[in-house]
């Protein structure tokens, strides 16, 4: 029985393992600035910490919309219709082009609001001339999400992957020359970070679109688009599917952000301790996410095909295995909570050395209750892909919705405010909307994966 499931695992970590790879060089760039500004000291860590709220969320926007490109290619590739892919594609990346050039305006004008958070002031000061460079960053990174959304719906999803990897290697080295001001360079610090941040973001867009221009499966899609011959219904089936998407990611993403402003009003060591336990929360959410996204390819592969059986099985194949990678992150936060903490600070720097013990402490609980909610972000990421691979999106929105907004930040609100917890009490409002969200979408495409299957059965008796 359990071999149905099982023989599924090489495909699947097959397909899974470049998104992972891709998705953590996303949070490797974060984790990157955050190890080098975190040499600097506790406030220029919060600084990052602040400036990188602002963009969480106009990627989760961007991030967001652009997945719904993979289902809609995955389905035509399972068609084999090529028609449809291309337009799919086309459709989605001129829309992702309008809506990044949109949010880097959006963030240009929402910088003021740091001033008016009750936020540290010499955190906000620093996290100002950061966010100048970091927005414009936001148009590259989206444009890029629409090649790989497609790369990933014709189930290439290496190729992402490596211009990733290229651009994590140029995030590294200018840090490292604009952070510290190494060879004849000024030192520019959090700046340094920014600078880094965008032109490796420029230079991964770029690598992707040469990659895939280059491959016999891809090359048609990639090359003579005409960007705006477009089709009224297209662009209205591509926003829909889209926007409530991205509406998911940003009711997920914006409770993460709102952990990150309510740690601000706790003072700047608990928000960069709360930076670390996100960050490294973030890493081990990305495994999940590669997990989701072969969940939508597959999923939108056997839509095309009408093959729900299969649909049904392969998923709750994928679900098994990315549960038992999440109980392998939960131990080891558990064994690791202190450890992986210090790794983000000078912890020799006696000057510091009040403010770095007190980071690690706070850091160390948050990453007890973060091991103890892994599953139940599994899940839920994984129902979401699957669901997005159904084309199944306005449930899952207002689900959502419920689960962070109506129940997790009311708690993390509380807790933190009005009790001793604290910024554990911000982590335990997590876990509860991260939980519900979880249990909720699960049911939900086992409700629609039944109902595939005997719409089906009930067509061929007729």
């Amino acid at each position: 029985m359990l071999k149905r499931y099982t023989k599924e695992f090489k495909y699947n970590i097959r397909l899974a393992t470049p998104v992972i790879l891709g998705m953590l060089g996303h949070t490797v760039v974060a984790l990157v600035d955050n190890i080098m500004v975190g040499q600097l000291g506790t406030a220029e860590l919060a600084a990052v910490s602040l400036g990188n709220s602002f963009m969480f969320i106009a990627m989760s926007i961007g991030i967001g919309f652009s997945t719904a490109i993979t289902p809609l290619v995955a389905e035509a590739d399972g068609e084999n219709n090529f028609e449809t892919g291309k337009s799919s594609f086309k459709h989605g990346l001129f829309l992702c082009t309008m809506l990044a050039i949109s949010l880097f305006i959006i963030l240009l004008f929402a910088k003021p609001l740091m001033y008016v958070m009750n936020q540290p002031v010499e955190v906000v000061d620093l996290a100002m001339p950061y966010l100048n460079l970091v927005a414009i960053s936001i148009i590259p990174l989206v444009v890029f999400q629409a090649f790989k959304q497609f790369s990933d719906g014709l189930s290439m999803t290496r190729y992402p992957m490596y211009a990733t990897i290229v651009a994590n290697v140029v995030n590294v080295i200018l840090n490292y020359i604009f952070i510290f001001g190494k060879f004849g360079m000024p030192a520019l610090g959090v700046v340094g970070a920014a600078i880094g941040t965008l032109a490796s973001r420029v230079i991964m867009v770029v690598y992707l679109w040469y990659i895939l221009s280059q491959h016999h499966k891809s090359r048609d899609f990639v090359l003579n688009i005409k960007f705006f011959t477009l089709s009224k219904a297209m662009l209205k089936k591509v926003s829909n599917l889209g926007s409530l998407s991205a509406m998911q990611m940003f009711f997920e993403v914006g409770i993460f952000t709102s952990a990150v402003w309510l740690s601000g009003i706790l003072g700047k060591n608990p928000q960069a301790a709360n930076q670390i336990a996100l960050n490294l929360s973030s890493m081990t959410f990305m495994v999940a996410t590669g997990f989701s996204v072969a969940a939508m390819i597959r999923v939108g592969n056997q839509k095309g095909l009408r093959r729900f059986l299969e649909l049904r099985r392969i998923t709750f194949s994928i679900f098994l295995l990315s549960t038992l990678m999440a109980i392998v992150f939960a131990v080891s936060f558990m064994i690791f909570n202190t450890a992986f903490p210090k790794l983000y600070l000078d912890y020799d720097n006696v000057a510091e050395f009040a403010d770095n013990y007190e980071v690690v402490s706070i850091a160390s609980k948050l990453l007890f209750i973060a091991a103890i909610f892994q599953i139940s972000d599994t899940v839920q990421v994984v129902a979401l892909g699957a669901l997005r691979g159904m084309q199944d999106v306005k449930i899952p929105t207002l689900i959502t919705f419920i689960a962070y907004w109506l129940i997790g930040f009311p708690i993390m609100y509380y807790l933190s405010t009005y009790t001793e917890y604290g910024s554990s009490g911000i982590w335990f409002g997590l876990l509860a909307g991260l939980t519900v969200s979880g249990i909720l979408l699960f049911i939900r495409f086992n409700y629609l994966s039944k109902k595939l299957i005997a719409s089906k059965a009930g067509a061929e008796l007729d």
